[in-house]
């Protein structure tokens, strides 16, 4: 089965794929990227959890949606490990001072309106109905209520004479909404507005504006917005020093194809260790491929080195410097192989000493 490696974490190509769908991007790539650092991230915290020797609890959220064994222990890990600083008094004053317009109230409407829908009498017909009820109510010939009652398709307009109550910002449709925020409190719009429901005859009745909250009640709020905003950043930083730690390991966790963590598929530290003589070295290299070999050979000569110096200082190279891409294409080239390790550690030399040339793209100009 296919596989990728992301922050020190092997990913089934196919676990990829089911979790893309968590995770909506401007393209597949993003999407992709975004899903097995996901899986990448999740993994390690479960591993690091084991490490702990935590115990999951799964909790039950306010839809009453359980967390899965491996959510509550990652969860845990981040409770165990993180701790963050309760925000000081002065801290959330500081914010409540630079940022006064967040804690405003929003402001209130009181409005009246008739609606009249044009499929009930033409758009022609309701639109000119409506520029007659204006007409009369500017005049004075008549009372909102009693038009509201007579005319109005909104249920307002029988119970409640085509009062709207206490509004607030989103309240209404946008064109009516922004027909009242020019009217002055007790003018009737002098032109119907269209919405999709139909035609309006507005009415602003009373507007409050929004006024500050004093800071005594609104401290708790902001300790909280603060102590969220610093956990998430303790959070995200630790989840980036698991990841880093986990590829100078190589391929620290791997994840099966049904999604659960188990111990990394390649563990090359051994290949540092001196275990492989020289002489074993030089028959397992002559027997996998003999002109290869001789590549390798006249490589450690040119350094200066016994072979498996040279052998073992490559190794340490990769390990140094390798990047998620290129654990990929190491476990790709142990993936099915009778000795995982030893296929490892040709790919690596393959890499130091015969690595691939790059390709070039000719354009042809028109």
């Amino acid at each position: 089965m296919p596989s990728l490696v992301i922050d020190g974490v092997e990913l089934p190509e196919a676990l990829i794929a089911q979790e893309i769908q968590n995770h909506p991007s401007a393209s597949a790539a993003e999407a992709r990227a975004a899903a097995a650092h996901a899986l990448a991230i999740r993994a390690l915290l479960i591993r690091r959890g084991q490490d702990l020797g935590l115990t999951p609890e799964p909790e039950t959220d306010a839809l009453g949606r359980e967390e899965t064994p491996e959510e509550a222990l990652a969860r845990a890990v981040l409770e165990t490990e993180l701790s963050v600083a309760t925000p000081s008094h002065a801290e959330c004053l500081r914010l409540y001072e630079s940022q006064r317009e967040r804690f405003r109230t929003p402001p209130l409407t009181e409005a009246s309106h008739i609606l009249l829908e044009a499929e009930a009498d033409g758009e022609a017909g309701a639109q000119a109905l409506a520029d007659g009820l204006i007409a009369q109510l500017r005049q004075g010939l008549a009372s909102f209520a009693d038009l509201a009652r007579t005319h109005s398709a909104c249920p307002s307009g029988a119970s409640a004479g085509g009062s709207l109550g206490q509004l607030r910002p989103g309240d209404l449709v946008g064109e009516v909404e922004s027909a009242l925020a020019g009217l002055q409190p007790g003018e009737v719009a002098a032109s119907p507005v269209r919405s999709r429901f139909g035609w309006h005859v507005l009415r602003l009745d009373r507007r409050i504006e929004g006024r500050l909250l004093p800071f005594e009640l609104v401290e708790d709020r902001i300790r909280l917005h603060l102590e969220s905003r610093a956990w998430t950043a303790a959070a995200t930083r630790y989840v980036a020093d698991l990841a880093a730690a986990a590829r100078t390991e190589g391929v620290a966790v791997s994840l099966s194809d049904d999604g659960r963590v188990r111990e990394g598929s390649l563990t090359l530290g051994r290949l540092l260790e001196p275990g492989l003589a020289g002489e074993r070295l030089e028959s397992w290299l002559q027997a996998v491929d003999p002109a290869f070999f001789d590549k390798v050979a006249a490589a450690a000569e040119a350094a200066g080195v016994p072979l498996a110096d040279y052998v073992q200082a490559t190794t340490a190279d990769f390990l140094a410097e390798a990047t998620d891409e290129d654990w990929t294409k190491l476990i790709s080239a142990a993936q099915g192989a009778a000795d995982p390790a030893l296929a490892a550690l040709a790919a690596i030399l393959r890499l130091k000493v015969a690595p691939p040339k790059p390709r070039f793209t000719v354009i042809r100009r028109v």
